[in-house]
């Protein structure tokens, strides 16, 4: 049984506000990923950005990071009603700790065809043998997602082959003259 939810007119909105986080992390040299979480009410109780580069900590994904300090604002760990936004498709880690807040909804916008867990590799937001299930509503501004992500990851590796070829270039043998000590052809 699929729980897929319907786009409403404030996603756009909140999937501006998790872009805005998104375009923070690249400029931090993290994957540019930003979540917002808002309340049943519509209002905002956290955002989070991708950090687990600087943070040293493989869970700093911006999921968790926007759960943590909504669960700190409300004082509980569990978030009945309330809306998750992500500019890309939750893995399994962060979609386990979203069912365990017991998130209404779940709204992404770009897919993981790698580690997507709402359907892309997995499919756990509603699995119906779980004790909690959530909406889902993908591909919210997902072209503006799927660019921010691919450009990303073209400029690391235009760095990383340029780094590399300075490398090479440093380790590289001086090249002869032809001065003393050549094959002249005097």
């Amino acid at each position: 049984m699929d729980i897929v939810s319907p786009l409403l007119p404030s996603d756009v909105a909140w999937m501006r506000l998790a872009l805005h986080q998104a375009d923070l992390a690249a400029r931090a040299g993290e994957v540019p990923v930003g979540a917002v979480v808002v309340s049943a009410n519509g209002v905002c109780l956290a955002v989070g950005r991708n950090c687990p580069v600087a943070a040293h900590d493989p869970t700093a994904h911006a999921e968790i990071q926007a759960l943590r300090r909504a669960c700190a604002h409300e004082r509980n760990y569990r978030l009945p009603g309330a809306t998750l936004f992500v500019t890309l498709e939750p893995c399994m880690m962060c979609l386990g700790a979203m069912l365990q807040a017991r998130l209404a909804r779940v709204v992404y916008s770009a897919a993981d065809p790698k580690t997507g867990a709402c359907g892309s590799v997995l499919t756990l937001a509603n699995q119906l043998h779980l004790n909690h299930q959530t909406a889902v509503t993908g591909g919210v501004l997902a072209d503006l997602s799927s660019t921010m992500l691919q450009r990303f990851f073209q400029e690391r590796r235009a760095s990383r082959r340029a780094e590399r070829d300075r490398r090479r270039q440093g380790t590289q043998p001086m090249e002869s003259t032809g001065s003393a000590g050549g094959s002249g052809d005097a």
